[in-house]
């Protein structure tokens, strides 16, 4: 099973180490066993090491036990308590025996041991061995939280993203932009077309919204069937508008013909928005209710428009 997964990994994006080692001898070992599989990072002292792991995310911390200052379980600690780094694997490369360290190491979040003086291969195989790992948690986790059509984020994980920025939202007493947005005629489309080509126009326009989102706080995910819900962190009214607007124009741009549609010869899209301030109590049912008021008086209106409601 671990060698299907080694194997799969094979010809992949390269994965990336991160050396934490007082001793530059030792993270040259290192780097000589490792870098013809993976790239290496490298920092001689905890500080550095968190700071680097904290800014890079690399899949996999070398980690020695013993430096000087903060030691690798202080390392370990200060990364498995952090949201950011708390996933990435840690292999400890020491040269301790002692029992009660090692169960430490343990309790501090160690996935392996390597012990020092290392033998290459062995350092080899344990690292690419949690590197598969990694990488299969990593497709595990894409597989659960994305659409497989249409290869953006899937309702649960827009469900839980939604807790994440209402709780920033009250905190910080800033706005959030909650849309709907929907394929018009999709069924006609569907009929007309047939379903294969369906599922290549909802692919297209899952990836025309995309291309209208310019700020990285924004995410769309399908919401099901030819419905997708837009999250605007901090964006006010007229962002909102502007944003619904280069959403509109993105899916024009497709020029995907629809013959079926009432609305224009092309693929459009209709778009219900509500803007509201962190102040507010938001409840995700209330706002999708709001949008989707808002998405029915678009579709009233002929379709091909956005309707926006701000609350007060």
């Amino acid at each position: 099973m671990l060698q299907t997964l080694i194997d799969s990994c094979a010809g992949a994006d390269r994965q990336t180490i991160l050396v934490i080692d007082d001793q530059p001898l030792n993270i040259r070992a290192v780097y000589q066993t490792l870098s013809g599989d993976c790239d290496v990072l490298m920092a001689t002292n905890g500080e550095a090491g968190v700071a680097a792991c904290r800014e890079q995310l690399p899949d996999l911390v070398l980690l020695d036990l013993l430096m000087p200052g903060m030691s690798g379980i202080e390392v370990a600690q200060r990364l498995k308590a952090d949201p950011a780094t708390s996933a990435i694997p840690l292999l400890f490369v020491t040269a301790s025996t002692d029992i009660d360290e090692e169960s430490r190491c343990w309790e501090a979040g160690a996935v392996d041991f390597v012990t020092k003086p290392f033998n290459p291969i062995t350092l080899r195989r344990r690292v690419a061995v949690h590197l598969a790992l990694k990488r299969q948690a990593e497709l595990l986790q894409k597989m659960a939280y994305f659409d497989g059509l249409t290869d953006i984020p899937n309702r649960r994980y827009f469900n839980e993203r939604f807790a994440t920025e209402v709780a920033r939202a009250q905190r910080q007493d800033e706005p959030l932009v909650l849309m709907l947005a929907d394929i018009d005629f999709f069924k006609r489309y569907n009929d007309h077309y047939g379903h294969q080509a369906g599922d290549a126009a909802l692919r297209q326009v899952a990836g025309a919204i995309r291309r209208a989102l310019k700020r990285p706080v924004d995410f769309v995910a399908r919401y099901g069937g030819e419905e997708f819900v837009l999250l605007a962190p901090g964006a006010a009214g007229t962002v909102a508008e502007a944003m619904a607007e280069a959403i509109r124009r993105e899916v024009h741009a497709l020029e995907l013909p629809h013959d079926a549609s009432n609305a224009a010869a092309i693929v459009t899209v209709s778009v219900g928005v509500v803007c509201v301030q962190g102040r507010h109590r938001l409840d995700m049912d209330q706002l999708l209710g709001k949008a989707d008021e808002q998405l029915y008086l678009a579709k009233a209106a002929g379709r091909d428009q956005a309707c926006v409601a701000i609350l007060p």
